[in-house]
């Protein structure tokens, strides 16, 4: 497992066995890389008495009731005001909500195409955009959000550079090794220079997760946003006192 805590558009020095030199302007971005085979990767929602997890605070205090420590979580897309998933949720195998197919509607969630990731039980993790998706019973977890960042090798088409819609985003994508690339600005960004980010880090497919709401858990950076209202998390866990 690796963190890095980079800058988009001027080279900065890396840790050993890291990703390649990255490049960045003012605005800073925060990213952790998980290994799909290597780590356990897991998508919640409800706690137990079937109560919305609701913030990563809340997700790691009954995880440690359960001895497993958080070792990273990020929100893992947009919800309704009842903190529903807003689309296609699959967790544990099961399916809790049905992809989303409409083609047009109010928020960032609509700019089409839209995209599902999900991680198989062969651990292997997949972003595609929701047209291409298909839920077969192999798949673990799954969530849809919108919209794709990096569609194929190619920035979302109705991306523009230099927009002045900026704002703080989070968001994922897989690397050419299969790992799976999360990512937060830590300042205001625009679509266009989140989605380059993933794109000059060679994520061929990567989805945006939200906006302002965002929030991440990464104590080895020492930064542990556990307040906020989420809906699904996404988190890495571990047994306690088990060496990573």
């Amino acid at each position: 497992m690796k963190f890095l805590i980079c800058l988009l558009l001027a080279p900065i020095v890396f840790f050993s066995g890291s990703l390649p030199p990255r490049e960045t302007d003012t605005n800073s971005i925060l990213s952790y890389e998980v290994n799909p085979a290597g780590h356990d990767l897991r998508f919640f929602l409800k706690d137990q008495h079937q109560h919305s997890f609701q913030n990563i605070g809340k997700l790691k205090q009954s995880l440690d009731s359960a001895g497993l420590e958080l070792v990273f979580a990020m929100n893992g897309g947009m919800f309704t005001t009842a903190l529903l998933p807003q689309g296609l949720f699959v967790e544990g195998g099961k399916l809790v909500a049905k992809t989303d197919t409409l083609r047009s509607g109010y928020g960032n969630f609509y700019m089409q195409p839209n995209g599902i990731f999900y991680l198989t039980r062969a651990h292997q993790a997949v972003v595609c955009t929701t047209s291409k998706f298909v839920l077969t019973p192999d798949i673990q977890y799954a969530t849809q959000s919108g919209p794709m960042l990096v569609i194929d090798g190619a920035i979302h088409p109705k991306f523009s550079e230099g927009s002045k819609n900026v704002n703080i985003r989070n968001g994922m994508g897989i690397l050419p090794n299969g790992n799976m690339l999360f990512a937060i600005s830590k300042e205001k960004i625009n679509f266009y220079d989140f989605a380059m980010w993933f794109k000059k880090r060679g994520c061929r497919n990567a989805l945006y997760l939200d906006g302002f709401v965002s929030k991440v858990y990464l104590p080895a950076e020492k930064i542990e946003q556990v307040d906020g209202t989420l809906g699904v998390i996404i988190g890495e866990v571990k047994k306690k006192g088990e060496k990573k």
